[in-house]
């Protein structure tokens, strides 16, 4: 089996976006409940 270094550079470029749009995600959920509880307070 030869190895093929494009197919696993593409797996984990399309990982490492997958997980840095997750994080985004996370983020802005923290920020909108944040300022939910500041602008209800």
């Amino acid at each position: 089996m030869k190895p093929q270094p494009e197919d696993e550079t593409s797996f984990w470029t399309k990982k490492k976006q997958f997980a840095v749009t997750e994080i985004l995600m996370y983020v802005l959920m923290i920020l909108a409940i944040a300022a939910g509880i500041i602008f209800l307070s």
